[in-house]
Parts: structure tokens; sequence; C-alpha cells
């Protein structure tokens, strides 16, 4: 009786227990439901666990770790690993990081679902941030009974179509307690639920058609047919349609050949005419004499169809060919331009025909199109015109990248565009092919204005200029003035006709109108002129030129008197210093060069010249191999020629020239002597990059020029003992010793190429292929076996050669020139060429260069230059670079890296200064020159916010690294002068030439034509002193009396006489002015800026200004003023004067040759005692009353109580100044004590501004 109250009171207990917890399961159960879903939370906790009710959580789970893609931890799978721990419907859910951290105080991204799980995907989190290690844990029900998920419904009842059964499907009651369902009844509810279904409709359809059987007949008409057969759900249904298919076939029966053939009988195919007996030999040779082997020879009427093939000696016979003025041969070879010729019957039964094949070339853009501004609705044309051998035989023209469709603008070399609507704005490029290849134009830039449209923009941009150094403006105490300018950008001008290749005139956004106004400089007025409005009008067009001076690589010998040629053409010759001048016209867009030495002392040398299309010259720097000294070998042997002999280095290949292989330009084997000069330019010797020819590019398949990589290049000359005629070669080996290509990937990528010296483009010549060679090596005791690289080529009309890869990690490395070490945004220099030289570091010493493997130029613009260069992303010292600017023959400074590395100096910041290993030349050494910097290339990381701010972009991201801010990350030179200052009333930008506007005032009064003028000022005193030149109108009446410009040069010392210093001071040259109406010589007021008095005038000069009326009265000895010689005096006089088509050449030189003292030579030192007009006594100036720092420190508190004084009196009390005049400059006019009394007041209202802020 006991153990049954026992009994009762537990099952008692457990069915209130169950009552209790079903209202809990029922609000838990509505709560999951409400939550169910997928679940993404960033800050908040993931599904929040239960707080109330009789509930129970299981234990902590944790199935996967955070790699890979981030930490999942699945339901799915954590019952697959433990079973029944988890109940079938969980409530809620727990997750915390192994750190025991709550997911909602992680801060991650995270995934939750009742039904899935938890996860957290590593490339959703912030900052690069990986997903920590999660526990997780659930939530069960307090339950006794529930039913599991409904399973699948079951089949329909009935398979014939067309028919209604039944579908079942079953769930189970289920307990998460033992004895559940022995307190309670049963899960409320069915167990199996039933609902009607149906088949399809009885259907019928064919199956495919079967195969065509065979024709009925062998020629003539027949039959054939096919059949196929009809699928039915139900013989109630058919098929629509018939099962079989007849057609008609057969061929015609063979009929009788209706060739007739002038001679002989026609051949069994009835394709030619066959002549028994009869025979066809030819010879094909080279342009240059040598037998062609491997030709392929065939009729002109079946050009696949191979009649004959050339032997060794390059004959050919086609036995049976009949041979009549209609027959023509095509013959073709690989690398040679396919020819056809005629073939001519004779009497004796043999025809001989000699067919010459010229070398192919790959096409070559000699026109591109060019930039074109249009109205809507009006016409334009776009030109493209490509030469090769043989000739481009198809155009395609892209709009925006886009294939434009032949049918629809019927275009060949010319794209006309009629009825032009503004969405046909962008770029056009146009691609020629021919059977050597493809190549693309440069892209133009099509413009189509609305119609109503202005073609500019009437208001000025922001221009600000810097004003003299004792200019403040009242108020502001800004230091610059907007002068304003106008955009350089072609319009819509007016056309006599529209369908030309190149328009007529040119037409730009211009100073349509100027303003003359006044800048109050405090105690004067200073003239300026302003733009007021733009307008659409003529381009000016400035001469482009490009100059420079040739010279030996390894001494600096000049190259006199050598050929200059541009393609076929000779255009010029060097002068006897190597220096050349070449005027590029206007529609050139690549500019290549040819120098040749007629003596044959260097090997002629090939070169892309870079230059500015905006005007002006660019200077370049040329440097030649010199030719090596000729061998003698024997051509009946075999000979080896090393390639790269280098003291204590293995050579980097060799050239193999089996027996027998030299011929003459008959084509005649020979067989003397032949004096073999092979020059080997060797990328061990980072001297000779800048001798490099050419541009280091090549054309791919798609017509887009790339960039190689080169492991070596050689010149061949190889000639006749006796007559020093030029001997051709071939078949040659070049062998390449793989111990020297330290990129293993750059192995099977290897080729020989050839530099075509028209085009300046490499060309491929042949494939390597490796090959095991016992070789002794150079110094080696023993012979070994080594990997190299052999190719095999023929010498023929070319004579330079390269071994080289294509290389496709690229990069851009962002470079800015300043005009001073101050690095001021507003002071950057254009016209600057920038050159970079990509070198391969020594394995293990990353920072010692090894071999350079590429030479680039760019011209800085006004936002700096890009310039293309190799790099690697996995390692930072991959490629390092050397980089060098040159300006007009003068080398810039570059951003120092010693005694600190300073990024605000360097202009890169840090931590990505490291990387880069930034070192200028002079690092290691301080007595070497400080003109060149050395740089890792690392790829930017795109991850790495640091590394995507520049100085080196990524090669897809060139108009990012062009368009850079100039806060943005960037390498840094400067110019190394002295402070010096240039003015002008009517503004002018010297190096966009483009800028020049025509005014009375200008200082240059000829956009093509300028000419600099210095006088030399030579000055006694301890220091260093700054020298004015104030510049008038003279004589011309309109302008006499107006200011020009003003020039301030401070004085260089003579490093051979004490206490002396010069200054070579710029002033106005006298001559035309623009409208080249009337002669002005300018008045020109010279005023040293210090105490100073006059102690002598040249008397050359002086002279020549007294025969040269009206004299100018020099009656105070502080100044001296003339006007403007209108002859160019010499050095005699102490004037130097220099006429260019570039303003900073022109200036360039006449500072040199004022710092020289003579009239035609150049130095950087100053020399004083020689060539100089005027001559000064600036003595020290003796301190009469004690300056504020001292003051403050003998008598302190009397000091800072009259400083107070001073300030409130300041308050109220202005400046008396004279009344405003227009002068250049007043300090010299004014009394000693206006001067000191002014720059005191200054002082204290500075002062005052000062503690107001």
């Amino acid at each position: 009786m006991k153990d049954v109250t026992v009994v009762t009171l537990v099952l008692s207990s457990l069915v209130s227990l169950a009552l209790a917890q079903e209202s809990i399961w029922s609000s838990s159960l509505w709560k999951r439901r409400q939550t169910e879903g997928n679940q993404k939370q960033t800050y908040n906790s993931v599904l929040d666990p239960q707080t109330t009710g009789v509930t129970e959580w299981t234990s902590w789970f944790n199935i996967d770790h955070p790699g890979g893609n981030g930490d999942y931890e699945r339901l799915e799978a954590i019952r697959f690993y433990y079973r029944e721990r988890v109940c079938t419907r969980p409530v809620a859910m727990e997750a915390r990081t192994t750190d025991w951290v709550p997911a909602a105080d992680t801060g991650e991204v995270v995934h939750s679902s009742l039904e899935k799980g938890f996860w957290c995907i590593n490339k959703e989190q912030p900052y690069g941030r990986s997903c920590s290690n999660y526990y997780v844990r659930f939530q069960c029900p307090p339950v006794n009974a529930y039913w599991t998920d409904w399973s699948a419904w079951g089949p329909c009842s009935t398979t014939a179509c067309n028919d209604v059964g039944i579908q079942v499907r079953h769930r189970k009651c289920m307990s998460t307690q033992g004895l559940s369902l022995l307190l309670k009844p049963a899960c409320d509810g069915h167990h199996t639920e039933r609902m009607e279904c149906s088949t399809p409709p009885c259907q019928a359809k064919w199956n495919p058609w079967g195969a065509w059987s065979s024709c009925s007949v062998t020629c003539g008409k027949g039959r054939r047919v096919r059949r196929r057969s009809c699928v039915r759900s139900s013989v109630t249904v058919q098929c629509t349609g018939r099962p079989v298919e007849v057609q008609k076939c057969g061929s015609p029966c063979p009929v009788l050949c209706q060739l007739q053939c002038p001679e002989g009988r026609p051949s069994k195919d009835c394709s030619r005419c066959v002549c028994d007996g009869h025979v066809l030999e030819g010879e094909v040779l080279s342009v240059t004499g040598v037998p062609v082997a491997g030709a392929l020879v065939s009729l002109a009427g079946q050009p696949k169809v191979i009649r004959a093939r050339t032997n060794a000696k390059g004959l050919f016979k086609i036995p049976g060919h009949c041979a009549n003025p209609q027959t023509r041969l095509i013959i073709r070879r690989e690398k040679f331009t396919p020819v056809s010729i005629p073939v001519y019957s004779n009497s004796t039964g043999t025809s001989w025909v000699r067919a010459v094949l010229k070398s192919s070339e790959k096409p070559y853009i000699v026109r591109h199109p060019e930039d074109k501004v249009r109205y809507e609705g009006q016409r334009v044309n776009l030109c493209c015109k490509a030469t090769g051998s043989p000739s481009p035989d198809k155009y395609y023209w892209y709009h925006n990248g886009t294939l434009l469709d032949r049918k629809v603008y019927k275009y060949d070399e010319d794209l006309v565009l009629r009825d032009l609507r503004p969405e046909q704005s962008g770029q056009y490029y146009c691609k020629a092919s021919s059977l050597t290849g493809s190549i693309k134009s440069s892209p133009a830039l099509l413009t189509v204005f609305a119609k109503g449209t202005p073609p500019c923009t009437s208001t000025p941009e922001s221009h600000l200029i810097k004003l003299p150094m004792d200019c403040v403006q009242p108020g502001t105490y800004s230091k610059f003035y907007n002068a304003g300018s106008c955009p350089r950008n072609k319009c819509a001008g007016s056309l006599d006709f529209d369908l030309r290749c190149r328009d007529g005139a040119s037409f730009c956004c211009g100073v349509k109108r100027m303003e003359a106004k006044e800048i109050n400089c405090g105690g004067y007025t200073l003239p300026i002129k302003v733009v007021a409005e733009c307008g659409c009008q003529k381009c000016v067009e400035p001469r482009v030129l490009v100059r420079g001076r040739v010279v030996a690589a390894d001494n600096y010998e000049p190259l006199r008197f050598g050929h200059i040629f541009m393609g076929k053409e000779r255009i010029g010759t060097t002068g006897y210093q190597g220096g050349f001048t070449i005027q590029v016209s206007p529609d050139t867009e690549r500019l290549v060069v040819n120098f040749v030495d007629p003596t044959q002392k260097f090997i002629d040398t090939v070169k892309v010249f870079i230059f500015d299309k905006r005007g002006g010259s660019i200077y370049h720097d040329v440097k030649v191999m010199r030719k090596q000294e000729p061998i003698d070998i024997e051509a009946r042997e075999s000979n080896t020629i090393l390639l790269g002999e280098m003291k204590g280095e293995d050579p980097i290949g060799q050239l193999v020239i089996p027996p027998n292989s030299f011929h003459k330009n008959s084509g005649e084997v020979y067989e003397g002597t032949v004096k073999a000069s092979v020059t080997f330019l060797d990328p061990r010797n980072i001297t000779t990059a800048t001798a490099a020819p050419g541009d280091l590019n090549f054309v791919d398949d798609e017509g887009d020029m790339l960039p190689l990589r080169t492991y070596g290049m050689f010149s061949v000359d190889f000639r006749d003992e006796a007559n020093q005629e030029v001997l051709g070669a071939g078949p040659v080996q070049v062998m390449l010793d793989t111990e020297h290509v330290k990129m293993q990937e750059h192995i099977p990528a290897m080729k020989l190429w050839s530099l075509n010296p028209d085009t300046g483009i490499w060309e491929e010549e042949t494939d390597f292929h490796p090959s095991q060679v016992t070789t002794g090596g150079n110094g080696r005791s023993k012979r070994e076996e080594r990997t190299f690289l052999i190719g095999n080529m023929e010498i023929r009309e070319r004579r330079l050669f390269n071994l080289d890869v294509p290389e496709n990690r690229r990069c851009y490395v962002k470079v800015r020139a300043y005009m001073s070490d101050k690095f001021l945004p507003t002071e950057q220099l254009e016209g600057v060429v920038i050159s970079l030289i990509n070198l391969e570091p020594k394995p293990g010493y990353s920072s010692n260069p090894r071999a350079w493997g590429r030479f680039d130029s760019v011209i800085t613009g006004p936002n700096g230059a890009c310039l293309p260069a190799f790099c690697d992303a996995q390692r930072p010292d991959a490629y390092t670079a050397y980089v060098t600017a040159i300006m007009g023959g003068e080398e810039l400074e570059a951003a120092p890296s010693t005694p600190k590395m300073n990024p605000n100096i360097i202009g890169v910041s840090q931590p990505y200064l490291d990387k880069i290993d930034y070192q200028r030349s002079d690092h290691e050494d301080p007595a070497l020159k400080k003109t060149a910097f050395r740089i890792n290339l690392p790829k930017p990381n795109p991850n790495n916010v640091e590394e995507t701010n520049g100085p080196i972009y990524p090669y897809q991201s060139l108009i990012a690294c062009e368009n850079a801010p100039v806060d943005a990350n960037h390498f840094r030179f400067f110019r190394v002068e002295k402070d010096k200052y240039e003015y002008n009333v009517v503004p002018f930008q010297e190096s966009d030439l483009t800028t020049w506007t025509g005014d009375y005032l200008s200082w240059w009064p000829n956009p093509q034509e300028f000419r600099a003028c210095y006088i030399k000022v030579k000055i006694h005193g301890a220091t260093e002193i700054m020298v004015r030149s104030r510049n008038f109108g003279g004589t011309h009446p309109q302008t006499r009396g107006q200011l020009y410009g003003i020039r301030d040069i401070r004085s260089t010392r003579d490093l051979n006489y004490p206490n002396t210093s010069a200054a070579c001071l710029e002033f106005k040259c006298g001559g035309m002015l623009f409208d080249q109406a009337e002669v002005d010589r300018s008045l020109i007021t010279i005023l040293p800026q210090a105490n100073c008095r006059r102690t002598s005038i040249n008397n050359l000069l002086q002279e020549y200004l007294i025969k040269h009326p009206p004299v100018q009265q020099n009656n105070d000895s502080h100044a001296f003023s003339m006007l403007a010689p209108v002859d160019p005096l010499g050095h005699n006089y102490g004037i130097y004067t220099v006429t260019d088509q570039n303003p900073r050449v022109a200036k360039e030189i006449a500072i040199g040759r004022c710092f020289d003292g003579t009239s035609d030579g150049f130095s950087r030192e100053m020399k004083s005692e020689s060539g100089v007009a005027l001559t000064f006594s600036c003595p020290r100036r003796n301190v009469n009353r004690e300056s504020l720092f001292q003051r403050l420190q003998t008598n302190p508190g009397q000091t800072l109580t009259q400083m107070a004084r001073d300030m409130r009196e300041s308050g109220g009390r202005q400046v008396r100044r004279g009344s405003s005049q227009v002068v250049a400059y007043p300090a010299a006019q004014r009394s000693r004590n206006q001067t000191r009394r002014v720059s005191s007041t200054r002082r204290r209202i500075g002062s005052r501004t000062q503690l107001g802020q």
C-alpha cells in the first residue's frame, strides 16, 4: 500500500509539472516561430536565451574553427556528431568565443538561425579582421510530447493518364521524457493526412528524326528518306504529322572538261593546263641575293595548292607546266612578303623565272586620327594610314573600345561621320591588319556639342600668380593675386571644309578680353592685366623641337657629323660637339630617329624621342655604343663569338656560325677571311642603359604596344676583309646561358627580336628551346653540363638583335619636379625629362643591382609624370628602379635620404616608405652626385590602405596616377638655383607655350621664337644680395612708360675671390613687339636691394649706349638705367642674348654663358672677373641701434611696456603714405626713415594679429 501511495504521488507530481510547462512551451513555440529564418547581426547578440519557465540547456559545442572562410557551427553537423544531445526544435541559442566573450560584444558580423545554427564569415568583417572561434549551446522546450515534421507526400494512387487518385503523408508523436506517454494522452491531432491528386493528360509526341538514308542513285536525280516514331501515354491519343520524310538527292553526273588550253591539255581534275615535256624552273632570292629555301610556289588561280617548294639553293621545278602571259605564280615564305610574278613561254620547252622576296614588316601607323570638335549635325573625317610589308589590307574602327559595324559606317582607312550627335563623342582609334600582324593607332578625342551650347566657358578659371616679396596686400596680407586663365581646350570654330584629315585651322579656348588692374601693395601699386573673358579663337601653335647631344657611352666622345635619319630620309647632321636639333611636325605621334656614324666608329643607334606637343624644345642626352674591334674569322670554319665578356663574369651567351654561312649581296657564298665585329650591350653594366636603342616595346597580335625586358642586345657587322663589303650570314645559332636568367618564369618566354630601324619597334625573329651543352666556362678548371636556350636566325637587312621576354608585371611610378627644395605645389616644373632604369637585384643583395632590364623616359606636365616600370607583388625587391631628372641638359637633385629619412621631404608616408627602401645616390657616399634615387618596386596591395595612395600604382590605374592630387604620395626632384623672382604684367606660363597672349605688354612678343637677354652685375661685398631689374616700355608709343615686368635674382659667390659675387639678371630685350610693326627699346633700371653704390660701367657698353641715343641719365649712384640694346651684344659688353624656340632653353643657355663670362661657353660656377657690365660696392651696414631681442635682454620691463603702448596706438592710427603711384620697386624712392617706419608699423600690426588669433 505504501508503494502504491508513493507511485501515486510521483505520478501526480509529474502530471502537475507537465501542466505547468505546457503554457511555457506554448509561449516558447510562439517566440521561436517569430525568430525563424536567417538572422544577420553586427552589434547585438544572437538569439536571446529563455529566461523564464523550466527549460534545459544543452552542453557547449564547437565543431569548426575560423580558418578558411570563417567559423561555421551548423546544427545539422552538431546533430550528426552528437546524435540525441540536441532536441529536434530548440527555442533559443547562445554563442560565446573561446575567450568567453558573448557574440554581441565582439563587434563582428555574425549569422544565426534555430533551423541552421550559427556562422561567421571572414570576408564580411570590417577592417580586414577574421572571425573569432565560437562555442554554441541550445535551449530545448519543456514539453513531454510533440509532433515531428510531416513527411513528403507519397505517390498518387493511380498511374493512368488523366485520372484522379489519393496522396498520403505521415508524422510521428515524439516525447522528450521517457514516461511522458504514460502520464499524458498522445499528441493532439492526426498522424496521417490525405489529399486528392491527378495524373497529367494523355499525350503523344514524336521522337527525333532518324538519319537520312543513302541516296538511291550514285549520280543524277535520286531520293533519300528518314523516319521517326510516335511515343504515346495512352492508346486513345495519336501523334500529329508524318512518320516519314522524302528528299531529293544526287550529284551531277560527270561531264566533259570545258577548260580551253592554248597549249597542252587539261589536267585530270580540269584545274589547269598540262604541257607534257615542258618544265618551269625558277630561283627565289632575298633582297641581299641570298637563296631562300623552303619557299612555297603555287598558281595565282589556286593559291592553296602547293605546286613546288624551293631547295637549299632557292631553286624549284614544276614539270608539265604550260607557260603563257596569263599564268602567274605566287611565292611565299614565313617572314617574307608574298610576291606574284608572271610566267612567259619560249620555244625551248623550259621556262625560267626569278623572284626576289623582301623581308616582311609588321604594320606601322604613319597617320593617326586627330582630335576634333564639332557641333551637332556637322560632319567629321577621322583618318588613319599604316605601312608595312605587305601593306595592311584591312582597317577596323573603334568607338570607346567598341568595334564599329563596317556595313553601317562604310569605312576603310578613313571614317566619315555625318549628322553628328552628342552621344557620338568619345575616343576613336583604328586598327590596321595584314598577314604579318596588327597595330592600333593613338586614340583621337571627338567632342560633339549640342546646338546652342557655347564652345567655351566665358568665365575665366582661377590662376594665382606670386607677387614681389615687398608687395603685401592690405587686409588679406596675401602674396598671391588671381590673374585668371582660360582652359586650353579645343573648341568648334569656323572651318572652310570639315572633312579634311587635319582641320585647316585649330581652335582653342583662349583669352578674348583682358582688363588692366592695379594691385595695392601697401606703399605702391603694381599694374597687371587679368583675363576678363574667354572665347573660341585660333590656337597658338608654337614650334616643337627636340634637341640634344650625341656622345659615346664609354668616354663621352661626341658623334661628329653623324647622319640623322627619320625612316629612309636623311634629315640632318650632328655638329662638331655632337649637337642636333630636330623640328617635329604637328601630326607626329612617335618620333623615331636613327643616328648613323659615317666613320663606323659607333653602331647605328635608333632612338624614340619624347617631346612636348604644347611647344618648345626637349633636351636629350643620347648615348651611343662604340663598335667592338673586329676580329678575323675564317668563313669555311665553324666560329663561336662570345656575348658579354666581363672581367670575373661568365658570358651571357654566344653566337655559333656554321661553316660556309657567309654570303655576299649577290648571293655568292663567301669563303675568305671575315672581319667580324659583334658589339654586345650588357645589362650587367648599368652605364649602358641609356644607350639602349628603340624603346624596348613590341606589338602583340591584337595591335597593342607592350613592354619588353631585355637580357642583352647585340649588333653584328660582318665584312669582306679585302673590300669591306657587308656580308650576310645564315643560319646562325644564338645561345643564351640560363644561369643569367634569375627569374625562372622568363626562361620559357624568352625570344630573339630584331629592331625595325624605321619604326623603333622590336619584331620577333625566333623562339628559343632549352638544351644541355658541355662547356668549360670562363676560367673554369673543368668542363660541365649547362643549360642553354638555343635559337636560329639569319642575318639579312637588320643587324641589331635583342634577347627579351614580354613582361606583364607592370606598374606606374609617380614623380614630380619642383623649382626649389621647398616643394611648393604652385612651383612644379613642367618639361622635365624623368628617366627610369629597371634593375634586377643580385640574389641575396637587394641593394646591389646586378643588371638593368628596361629604360623609360617621360616628360612632366602640370601634374607631374607617371613612369612605366616593372614591379612584383610577391617580393618587394624583385625589381628596383634608378630614377633621374634632366631639364635643358641640367640634372635636378632628388629629395635627400640622409642623415634621416624624412617622409615629408621625400613625399612618401610611412610605413610604405620603408617597404620601398628609398635611397638617394649619395646615401652611402656623400661624395657622389645627388641627382638620382633608387627604390624597390613592390606592387601595391589593394587591401592595404597605406599602399593605395601612390607613389606606385597598378598598371590598370594609369588615370588614377595621372590625376593624383598633389598631396598623394610621390617622389620628388628639385632644381638647385639661387633665389629668384619673375613678374609679368601679362601673365605667361613658360612651361606651357599655348598660354601666350598677344598683347603689347607681353614679355615675349613672339610665341614661336623667344629671345632671352641678361646683364652681368658684379657685387663687392661680404654677403650675397638680391638684384632687381625694372622693365618699362621705352620708345614704342603703345608701351612707353608702362611696366613689362620685374626680375629679381640673388648674386652668386665667386669661389676664387673673397667678398665678391655676381648676378646674371634678366631684362626685357629690345625689338619688335607682337604686332611686328615697330621696335621698342625697353627702359631698364638695375637696382641692387641693399646699401650699394655703383662704381663702374663697362666701357664698351657705355660707348654703345652713347652711340645709340637717347641716353638715360644715371644720376643715382645706387642704380643704373638704360634703353635695351637692339643688337645682340656679347660678353665684351656684359650683355648675353640667346634666341630659341623654348624660353627656358634660351634662358638656360644665356645664364650658362653669363656665368662663364663668354659668348659660347657654359658654366655653373660664377666667374665674376669675366664679361661684367656693371659693378656695385655693397658694404655691410653698421647697426646703430639695438634689436628687439637685444632690448629684451638688457631692459625687458621697459621694452614690454613700450610694445604694449605701440600696440594700443596702432589700433586707431593709420600709417601716412604719399600718393599712390605705379612703380616697380618703391624702396629706392623712399627715405630710409620712412621705410623703417612702415616696416616697424607692419611688424606691430602683424604682432597684434597674431595675438588676436
